[in-house]
């Protein structure tokens, strides 16, 4: 009898060797606790609130339908959209959520080669979806208040540049750019160089300096927008996000998009979300004033903390921030570790803000 053959030994398909030195997105752990304890899940940055009722049925009446194939062009969606923020429709392009329409940003606009430049750390898609494309990650680090160094960005741009990532708020530090600071950095851009100004946390952002994307998106050719409706919305399990751009980035956008991507469940939930976005907005000011009670509350307790505009805070504890995430975990309350840089948390219901409180207190009490 011959021998059993496992095809581990055999020659297989040829996989990108890029792939082998891709970093690898993390998720939020789920939330888990100690028997006898509530666990709130803290590492993502979701809105720990369902859906509006309206949003739900819409989804439950379209949920009838999803033997059907969704509109490819996402076209009410799109010009929901469009009325919302007083824009031409054909500025619109749709994605599998902001994410998505990075990855279609980054394959309409890079070869091979071609560079994307972005603050450090931020978002950690960035060096994924750039890294997938071919392309080359140019990192500029933060400064001490975890904010963006445009400056530094803008001295990091040269010919091989064609994406330029600014993130505000700055996820994972919740730092946002400043107006005056925007508009600087962008007379150094070369107008053949697209800025993408990804604003996933713009509904939390009170911070009266914080630029106006869309006037500046109006004023600069060269600027684009990037927006979800996972986070304030609360639809993140959808996965649908969206980008103002001029309208040629937008057709290289909408060409490089999924077919089909965006479900139809998804399209019909962010259509009412919008129309029912004063309602929505109820609970953006309720965390908002959470985020500001914790804030608060940390300082008291001797924190120091970066200005966060979005619906986090974060934790600039370097080697300490194993530690920190550990006891937050035994505790029940999950966090996001990154590394030995810090922690973000996210802020969700009040008792889980409470728990936050308190698992921090007593850090710092026991040394």
């Amino acid at each position: 009898m011959s021998e059993p053959t496992t095809t581990d030994a055999l020659p297989g398909p040829r996989i990108r060797e890029v792939l082998s030195r891709l970093p690898a997105y993390v998720p939020g752990k789920p939330a888990a606790a100690p028997e006898g304890q509530t666990a709130y899940k803290c590492s993502s940055n979701e809105n720990p609130y369902q859906p509006l009722p309206s949003v739900l049925a819409v989804i439950r009446e379209a949920a009838e339908t999803i033997n059907r194939y969704p509109d490819m062009a996402v076209s009410e969606l799109s010009q929901a959209i469009a009325d919302h923020l007083d824009v031409p429709v054909e500025c619109i392009a749709t994605g599998t959520g902001s994410v998505g329409v990075l990855g279609q940003v980054i394959q309409a606009c890079c070869d091979a080669g071609d560079e994307v430049v972005f603050a450090w750390r931020s978002f950690e898609a960035y060096p994924i979806v750039t890294t997938i494309a071919g392309a080359v990650p140019v990192t500029v680090a933060l400064d001490e208040q975890q904010r963006h160094r445009l400056d530094a960005m803008a001295d990091a741009i040269t010919e091989h540049t064609r994406v330029v990532l600014v993130c505000t708020p700055n996820n994972p530090t919740g730092t946002v750019v400043h107006d005056d600071e925007l508009r600087a950095f962008l007379t150094r851009v070369p107008q053949d160089v697209l800025v993408v100004i990804d604003e996933a946390y713009l509904e939390f952002v009170q911070d009266p300096d914080a630029p106006d994307g869309l006037t500046i998106w109006r004023e600069h050719p060269n600027v684009m927008l990037l927006r979800t409706f996972s986070k304030a919305y609360g639809l993140a399990g959808l996965r649908v996000g969206y980008a103002v751009a001029h309208s040629a980035v937008a057709a290289a956008l909408r060409k490089t998009a999924v077919p089909f991507g965006v479900n139809s469940l998804a399209q019909v939930a962010a259509v009412e979300s919008l129309r029912v976005r004063d309602e929505l907005q109820e609970r953006v000011d309720h965390l908002v004033k959470e985020r500001s009670r914790v804030a608060d509350g940390l300082r008291d307790q001797g924190w120091e903390l970066s200005d966060s505009e979005a619906n986090f805070v974060w934790f600039d504890l370097g080697d300490r921030s194993a530690d920190f995430a550990l006891t937050c975990e035994e505790s029940g309350l999950m966090v996001r570790r990154y590394g030995d840089d810090g922690v973000r948390v996210t802020i969700a219901e009040p008792e889980a803000n409470d728990r936050l409180l308190e698992i921090c207190e007593r850090w710092r009490r026991e040394g």
